[in-house]
């Protein structure tokens, strides 16, 4: 067993290399893919889009105008209405001109004209000629179809006029760089191409796990590690480390699955409309927070980066100098960094964060979410909680173990 160790660890050492490179590779593809998918299905582009909308009605009033049918019955309601409206129009119109005509000696000359003519008269005993004229402009297709974009034109321009304009310059791009076609199109290939790749990542994950536990269950085992297991271990754990720092290790996803409801008749339907998504990795936390410019922001940034990524980088330099230097094994320094710092590195500490500003942020968004679903009958809302802990955290995790099992091992180590 003592004379397999290394081999175990030195092929363990390979394999999460191998495994990570291409764990990071993968993860950088799929998270450019996966950034472009949630543009496309923001809620700005679909539910809150007033272009969106536009198509919508558009659609509806479109279809409304050709079902436009009159039966007989319907046809004699309709004409006697119309005809109503227009007797009513032509008195009101009569009034206006007796009323504005009154008031001068040349209105009156014309109002005498009118009433030897009877124009009104005339006009009113023609309403049902007029009203003949209109429903057959109107069961005319030709007629319909300026109907239609009229109609079309008049909504286009009162939604320009009175909501502010969509910035499509993200949503133009995407769709030019994958070359799909339209956004549905774009969006359904792009989900393609993320399971592809997810698919393709997780032999990988398999693999470096089974490489970790296999490390650890042989480190369990041994009584006194040699110094080349111990440095082996401690290129394993330096591996994890960077791994766990560079890869997203919590992915917040809140989205609404599916919307239904009834407009003018009409079945309407939004899906996976993103409400709020991130994907952060450590590194790139502790970058946002030190870019922010507020003090406490700031304060807060530094601290995490020194205490999770400089200490425990430290500890494993640390440690290396420690077995390979017996005058250092004496020294304060190197046996505080060794024995002691992870007291102070505080990764344990972040993994528990991490695990538990998840576990919050997840319940928070299910209880909104839930809010939202619960906010009418009428519409028929489904939501989806898609938030996750992604693969940095479960391999920084693995660093933390064990990176303390191979400290206590070396710490009751006797002699090198």
């Amino acid at each position: 067993m003592k004379s397999l160790r290394p081999f175990v660890f030195i092929l363990s050492l390979l394999g999460i290399l191998f495994c990570g490179y291409n764990i990071y590779s993968l993860e950088q593809k799929r998270r450019i893919v996966k950034e472009d998918l949630v543009e496309l299905s923001k809620i700005k582009y679909g539910l809150f889009s007033v272009d969106e909308w536009k198509q919508i009605l558009s659609r509806i009033i479109s279809k409304k105008v050709e079902e436009l049918n009159f039966s007989p019955d319907q046809r004699k309601e309709i004409k006697s209405k119309v005809s109503a409206f227009l007797t009513k129009t032509i008195t009101e119109m009569e009034e206006r001109f007796y009323e504005e005509k009154s008031k001068s000696i040349e209105g009156w000359f014309k109002i005498g004209v009118a009433g030897l003519t009877g124009m009104f008269d005339t006009m009113k005993k023609d309403v049902p000629i007029f009203t003949d004229q209109i429903l057959e402009f109107l069961n005319d297709p030709g007629n319909r179809d300026k109907v239609k974009s009229y109609i079309t034109d008049k909504l286009s321009e009162y939604t320009d006029k009175t909501f502010a304009k969509i910035d499509y310059t993200e949503h133009d791009r995407i769709l030019s760089h994958y070359g799909y076609g339209d956004r549905q199109q774009t969006i359904t290939g792009l989900q393609t191409t993320l399971s592809d790749l997810s698919r393709g990542s997780q032999n990988y994950i398999i693999a470096i796990f089974v490489f970790i536990f296999l490390c650890g269950f042989m480190l369990l085992l041994s009584n006194e590690p040699a110094k080349i297991d111990f440095l082996l271990l401690t290129s394993i754990c330096f591996v994890l480390l960077i791994s766990g720092l560079l890869l997203p290790m919590i992915e917040i996803d809140a989205r609404i699955a599916e919307m239904n409801f009834t407009l003018l008749g009409e079945q309407i339907s939004f899906t996976d409309q993103v409400l709020y998504y991130k994907s952060k990795s450590i590194l790139e936390v502790v970058r946002l927070m030190l870019m922010q410019g507020k003090i406490d922001v700031l304060a807060v940034g530094l601290l995490v980066l020194l205490f999770s990524v400089l200490f425990p980088v430290a500890k494993l330099l640390s440690s290396l100098a420690y077995i390979y230097n017996q005058r250092l094994q004496s020294n304060r320094v190197i046996r505080f960094m060794v024995f002691k710092t992870g007291k102070w590195s505080m990764a344990d500490v972040m993994v528990v964060a991490i695990f538990m500003s998840y576990i919050g942020f997840s319940g928070i968004l299910t209880e909104q979410l839930g809010q939202l679903e619960g906010l009418t009958n009428k519409i028929d809302i489904l939501t989806t909680n898609k938030s996750s802990l992604q693969i940095g955290f479960f391999l920084f995790t693995s660093f933390v173990i064990l990176s303390l099992l191979v400290s206590q091992k070396l710490q009751f180590r006797k002699s090198f």
